[in-house]
């Protein structure tokens, strides 16, 4: 098969995923052209845990596990059901989540104050009244920090998850991740979080021994909205295999309380590494974000860069 066949034939789905997880696919936008700018390295260094992780292809499988374990917080998925546009935007709203995670693991200091910033600003109106995991009505803030935690922890047990299944080695290993990412935490208003894989887990544990979780109608409701994601045809193959895979790393209690079965019918390793490297294929070795922040490295330290970015951005 020659070059122009496979452009053809990849062609449109590597539009289609780009759109997916960008909000477009015609050019670059605009907030990860804005990394190349900033004088400093940012908070995380180059190359470090975070950039590992957050850079690779097993993203794709962590964002399915994270909203799926955030979901079991009945606070978290008050706020998501009554003030998240989810079912209007879905896409929109995963872009937003991924420019929030770029901007912060690739941003210069100040990019990812102000990204944090602009959202605990947008989660002040998110407020409410939910029936926790004991019956009793409570009032909830998406900036309360119990809430704010949670979310926090289980953004960073999925992804950590999701690299050590399918990733590469992590600089620092998972208790390097944990502790980078900690900064994330600090800036969302996140009090004491985990430095340390142990003590995230430990976390988590406690979250749900105390009973604080709970399944029910509105969470399946969660889970069959993420299980058939509103995805353009040609990407719903590939997502069936991701759906499934962020599935098999969630604990047998959590996927009880989700309604999701606790023995995978099908193996889905072998099926999942397969879909991330297409992934990979299609999106390149490096994220258009990861290429911006060296970009402002190489000038920062007056080297130069022969890094540039995509098509795209022309």
């Amino acid at each position: 098969m020659t070059g122009a066949a496979v452009d053809r034939l990849l062609g449109p789905m590597r539009s289609h995923l780009i759109e997916t997880l960008s909000g477009r696919s015609d050019r670059v936008p605009a907030w990860i052209l804005r990394l190349e700018d900033g004088d400093d390295q940012g908070f995380f260094p180059a190359g470090g845990a975070a950039w590992t992780v957050h850079g690779g292809m097993p993203t794709l499988v962590a964002g399915v596990r994270a909203l799926l374990l955030q979901a079991l917080h009945p606070g978290a998925l008050a706020g998501v059901r009554e003030h998240s546009r989810y079912r209007e935007d879905p896409l929109g709203r995963l872009a937003g989540t991924i420019q929030w995670i770029h901007t912060v693991t690739f941003g210069s200091r100040a990019q990812a104050i102000a990204g944090s910033d602009l959202v605990r600003s947008l989660h002040e109106r998110v407020s409410g009244n939910y029936v926790d995991g004991h019956g009793v009505t409570r009032p909830y803030a998406a900036n309360d920090p119990e809430l704010a935690a949670w979310v926090h922890l289980a953004f960073t047990d999925a992804f950590l998850t999701a690299h050590e299944r399918w990733g590469s080695p992590i600089p620092g290993g998972a208790d390097g991740y944990v502790a980078e990412w900690a900064t994330a935490a600090e800036l969302m208003g996140v009090e004491d979080p985990p430095r340390s894989a142990a003590h995230l887990r430990a976390r988590i544990d406690a979250v749900t021994d105390a009973g604080e979780l709970r399944g029910g109608p509105d969470v399946e409701e969660i889970v069959r909205f993420i299980r058939r994601a509103p995805l353009r045809r040609t990407l719903r193959p590939s997502y069936r295999i991701l759906f499934r895979a962020a599935v098999s790393t969630l604990e047998p209690r959590h996927r009880v309380m989700l309604g999701l079965p606790t023995v995978d019918r099908l193996p889905v390793h072998r099926a999942t590494a397969i879909v991330l490297s297409g992934a990979q294929l299609l999106l390149g070795p490096q994220t258009q974000a990861e290429l911006a922040a060296r970009r402002r490295l190489a000038r920062l330290d007056g080297s130069g860069s022969s890094d540039v970015l995509s098509p795209l951005a022309d």
